[in-house]
């Protein structure tokens, strides 16, 4: 039997290809871990609109609305393809690590692209601060390796920041990865300057002599003084070089030949054949070649100026080298939101140029890499991740909507037009994907808001990355469906006994009026234990009538209508169900033990409600407590409690049973999702029930230990997170398609979802809070292209029946040099892909392997890296450019996340859903709940705090994971996601605890304690604004504990100290030693 978690058309975050039924594809290489799958799923196609290709609907009346709508979405039309998985292609990855090289491509020893070498040069004469140094590209002196250590401060026996040396603590066994070292010698640090022994072919940077008076012996840390400057640019770009002539700039029609413009002067997206690059002059200071700037910092001039802005970059302290062995604090002082790529024209531009070009919000969509390698070789040297990370549907504070009669495509690759296209005149643009000239469409000649003629490129769609579409008529091969509600209860004793659905009954009649619809609405109730209960709300009836069915294995419907009912028309029968449902399933206090139902029979219960949802589509929404137990897709407990410290078992993360994966597809091609809303006490085998939300596009929630009254906290997390679950946004029958720039494959896909092709994801449901990501390939060499772009259309139907289409397009430059790639690297997406990688890799081999693929992949860029900047170092300096200085960080504290772990008890529940949050979670989420966020708050300063709705929020400082951190003086407040905790030190400040608690000294705070007095004063006031400030940044309610330091909770608290060394895992400093301890090796 084929594993039903990853494999078949369904295919929840495989490395699988899909090939559509038009013909063969070329195969993209496999993800980078796991192994290829094999198999295909015997489940029939979903049903799919057909896409009118090439037709143009007539003109209608335009409007413009810059306004925030809320959602609904279109179904993608398109052909079915069969989907089958191909054979594995050669690839840049292996299975001993998230990166690196397979046997037949060579080498973890690869040599540094060709090109001018990778040095910088450093003029070795007496250092004086702020000494302008010669400009000559003079090699220096050959210098002894005793002496290049002298000047570092090199000493054998020095352990920096006041860590211990390893010696003899190398992590053991426990912990520690397959290929650990041990030594019973101390593992020496690395000197203190980035220097490499001297070679007479290469320009070498080495420090300068001490100054007067200073031991040798003493550090001298790296500054900018240090270093050659370069003069500042007079032109607008933030460049190293001079801007090239203007006669070099122009846009000319047609497009220009590489005969006649340098290739770094080509448009986005335009296709030329290849030539000799022009090699520029060597730049004073400059430590590679020309590069691109870091994320976020591209001020592109434009057609012919895109290029330019992407090129000739010398390395500035920007992008300079750093050891993080020698760095004190790795993490920001404060959070600080990555700016979009942004293209600006220059004053010799000429041509159709749309004004202030950026790319989409990162939130929504970024690439891992800011500048993609031009070959898939390149891509292999980089030991990197190539993927994105979408937010598609994320809630935006301004969103351009448009509706028209004309949505203007490439007439090829069905592209929308974007920023980032080539207007070769008013009447012609070309495609930024497949490079094809289409005609522009009259109505697109008028401009919707400044009511001019003739200016294109000034549109709203050339002008905005991130937009929607109402979809005329033609979009529409029926009317679109209605919002269409069923909500089914676990009624077994076990789940009534919490109190739950007194919760879910009370949030529901708070909410009728605000469900997401219109006057179609429709909606309806199951409840189930050993029988299946239906719920009937004829017109008419004074009251509701409940049938109940107990033939489980052959599951009806016990009457044809008044099952699903309209919301406006029978709101008063939903009311009086609402409000008689918790007392007519609380049990008798006189029942003997035999007489209690037990029992719980889901897997009846969903396929009635999939029975009455399949002709509308819409959302099922299941409230389980207890495992079922009976009727099909039944299950048996797997977890062993006494194996939960160590390594889990893969058939534990897997299903037991396909049942529900088959019910999810089945639901999926009627547009129907599942949601699971989880509150269990014991195990229920989340690891197969969760398969009917993640093959359907639903959406998880997990509330353990729910119960009202032995764990409140978990009651008002329910009730919170039901507010928004009912009231948000909701997008139904919902398509996404990813289309890149021709040459650009996608081999792998994260999230829930239900895959239709290579490029296709079928979402029956798309909710704000939804993550997607994907892994990507270089299919042919992107050499001949300065630009890549990717755009992502998601299209659905709102709740109020309108066909949208959203849009997101990014464009990226092309890279020669792996020093322009490692400058432009988005560490948080390559985090959050890495962490999406980890959980296949759990799944299909074992946690130890994808924990040891986790430290490899440091490892292999560390080493990747080193040798681009220093090729044959041998040092044992660990060097990380500036935009990847927390990667080694955020990967060991990955390793201790619940998903990971190894030595500390995790429920099988718990780990199988925290794999499953980070699949589906966008990164933002994900990054909070891998490393929290620290604070001190007794002594919070509206000092640099933010003005939002003229209320000042503070913002403290982001402290360290580690008990160095925390003062027995002082209240912290920990952040991690999912809760926080306010934990209050013995000798803390004593006015904090009157203002803000509301007690007069320590021993007076009770414990447990879930909430904060609201006290009339500024410290509370300013407590509190902080406080729903980070509430506010979440989709999801996070309780907040009060932790006494002599509690029990204490301990749970200091859990989350990842930078802190535990007898099962390693320190944040043992870890860095250990990754440098193998940079040696390799």
């Amino acid at each position: 039997m084929s594993n039903p978690y990853f494999n078949d058309v369904g295919n929840f975050g495989s490395g699988m290809n899909a090939n559509p039924s038009n013909g063969p594809m070329k195969h993209p290489p496999p993800p980078q871990f796991p192994s290829s799958m094999t198999g295909g799923s015997s489940i029939p196609p979903a049903p799919h609109a057909q896409l009118p290709h090439g037709h143009t609907p007539p003109p209608t009346s335009y409007q413009y609305n810059n306004t925030q709508h809320h959602p609904s979405t279109n179904a993608w039309p398109t052909n079915q393809g069969s989907m089958a998985n191909m054979p594995p292609a050669t690839s840049g990855y292996n299975m001993n690590g998230l990166v690196g090289l397979t046997p037949s491509s060579g080498a973890r020893n690869s040599t540094p692209p060709s090109g001018p070498p990778y040095s910088q040069n450093m003029n070795l004469s007496n250092h004086v601060p702020n000494s302008q140094y010669s400009s000559q590209n003079m090699p220096p002196p050959p210098i002894s390796q005793s002496t290049m250590n002298q000047r570092a401060g090199f000493n054998p026996n020095y352990s920096h920041g006041g860590y211990p040396s390893m010696g003899s603590n190398v992590p053991t066994s426990a912990h520690a990865p397959m290929n650990a070292v041990r030594s019973n010698q101390p593992l020496v640090p690395p000197p203190m300057s980035n220097t490499a022994p001297y070679s007479p072919n290469k320009v070498h940077n080495t420090m300068p002599p001490p100054l007067m008076g200073q031991n040798i012996n003493t550090p001298l840390p790296p500054t900018s003084d240090n270093f050659p400057k370069q003069p500042p640019n007079p032109t607008q770009f933030h460049h190293m070089q001079q801007r090239p002539p203007p006669s070099m700039m122009q846009n000319q029609l047609p497009p220009p030949t590489s005969e006649q413009i340098p290739r770094q002067m080509h448009h986005p997206g335009q296709h030329h054949q290849p030539h000799q690059p022009q090699l520029l002059p060597p730049v004073p200071g400059a430590g590679m070649p020309p590069s691109v700037p870091g994320p976020g910092q591209y001020p592109f001039s434009s057609a012919s100026g895109i290029t330019h802005g992407m090129s000739n970059m010398g390395i500035d302290d920007k992008h300079r080298p750093i050891n993080i062995m020698m760095e004190r604090r790795l993490l920001p002082l404060k959070k600080h939101q990555q700016k979009p790529l942004q293209f600006e024209a220059g004053p010799g531009d000429r041509g159709l140029i749309p004004p202030k070009r950026k790319n989409c919000n990162t939130d929504v969509f970024r690439c891992t890499l800011n500048a993609i390698p031009n070959t898939q070789a390149l891509l292999n040297k980089v030991k990197l991740p190539l993927g994105l990370i979408i937010h598609p549907f994320k809630d935006l504070s301004s969103l351009p909507v448009i509706s028209a009669g004309t949505i203007v495509r490439c007439k090829r690759c069905r592209t929308y037009i974007n920023p980032f296209v080539n207007f070769l005149d008013e009447r012609r643009w070309r495609c930024n994907l497949c490079f094809v000239v289409n005609e522009v469409p009259e109505e697109f000649l008028h401009h919707p808001v400044t009511k001019t003629y003739g200016e294109p490129h000034t549109r709203p769609e050339c002008t905005n990355a991130t937009l929607e579409f109402i979809a005329p008529q033609e979009y529409m091969v029926r009317p679109p469906q209605p919002a269409v509600y069923m909500f089914l209860f676990d009624v077994s004793h076990a789940a009534v006994e919490t109190g739950y659905l007194q919760v879910v009954c009370d949030a529901l009649l708070d909410h009728l009026d605000h469900l997401p619809g219109d006057s179609r609405t429709k909606i309806g109730f199951l409840s189930y234990n050993g029988t299946v209960h239906f719920y009937r709300l004829a017109e008419g009836s004074s009251q509701p009538q409940m049938l109940v069915v107990s033939d489980l294995d052959d599951i009806f419907l016990p009457t044809p209508d008044s099952l699903l009912v309209n919301l406006r028309e029978r709101k008063e029968l939903v009311s009086d169900l609402l409000r008689q449902l918790p007392e007519l399933h609380e049990p008798p206090d006189n029942l003997s033990r035999g007489e209690v139902e037990t029992q719980s029979a889901l897997g009846s219960a969903l396929q009635a409600a999939q029975k009455m949802m399949a002709a509308f589509g819409g959302r099922i929404t299941v409230f389980q407590q207890s495992m079922p137990t009976t009727g099909p897709g039944a299950l048996k407990p797997r977890e062993n409690p006494n194996s939960r410290a160590g390594d889990t078992a893969t058939d534990c993360l897997n299903p037991s049973t396909d049942f529900y994966k088959k019910l999810a597809l089945d639901s999926s091609a009627h547009q129907v999702a599942i949601d699971f809303f989880f509150m269990n006490s014991q195990y229920i085998d989340i690891a197969t029930l969760s398969c009917t939300s993640r093959f359907s596009a639903g959406d998880l929630h997990y509330y353990p230990g729910l119960h009202a009254t032995h764990n409140p906290v978990q009651i008002e997390r329910l009730s919170r997170d039901l507010d928004r679950y009912l009231t948000r946004k909701i997008g139904f029958e919902a398509v996404m398609r990813i289309r890149c720039t021709k040459g650009i494959a996608i081999h792998t896909f994260h999230g829930n979802f239900f895959v239709r092709s290579t490029d296709l994801l079928a979402l029956a449901n798309i909710n704000p809070d939804a993550g997607f990501g994907l892994n990507l390939s270089i299919e042919e060499s992107l050499t001949d292209l300065s630009s890549v772009c990717v755009q992502a259309a998601l299209l659905y139907t709102s709740s109020k029946g309108e066909r949208r289409i959203r849009v997101h397009t990014m464009c990226f430059p092309v890279a020669k040099h792996m020093g322009e790639i490692f400058n432009n690297v988005d560490s948080d997406a390559v985090v959050s892909l890495l962490s999406k990688m980890a959980v296949d890799r759990s799944i299909t081999s074992k946690i130890s392997d994808a924990r040891d693929a986790l430290i490899n992949a440091v490892i292999d860029a560390s080493k990747a890296y080193k040798e681009t900047i220093s090729p044959g170092s041998v040092d044992n300096s660990l060097l990380v450019p500036p935009c990847m200085k927390t990667f080694p960080l955020m990967i060991s504290c990955l390793m201790k996340h619940p998903a990971f772990r190894s030595g500390v008890s995790t429920r099988l529940d718990d780990r199988v859903f925290s794999m499953i949050d980070l699949k589906m979670q966008p990164t933002c989420f994900a990054l909070q709940s891998i490393h929290p966020d620290l604070y001190r708050v007794d002594d919070l300063s509206d000092e640099d705090g933010l003005d939002i709705d003229e209320r000042i929020v503070p913002q403290p400082q982001i402290l360290p994971l580690s008990a160095e951190s925390i003062n027995r003086d002082g209240v912290y407040l920990l952040d991690a996601g999912w809760h926080m905790y306010l934990h209050v030190g013995p000798t803390a400040n004593r006015e904090f605890l009157q203002n803000v608690l509301g007690v007069k000294q320590f021993s007076d705070i009770e414990q447990p304690m879930y909430s904060l007095p609201d006290l009339d004063n500024p410290m509370s006031e300013t407590f509190h604004n902080f406080l729903e400030w980070l509430q506010d940044q979440r989709p999801h309610y996070a309780p907040m504990q009060v932790v006494r330091a002599d509690s029990r909770e204490h301990y749970y608290f200091m859990l989350h100290m990842r930078q802190d060394k535990t007898e099962s895992s390693m320190s944040l400093q043992e870890f860095l030693q250990h990754v440098q301890q193998h940079l040696v090796k390799k």
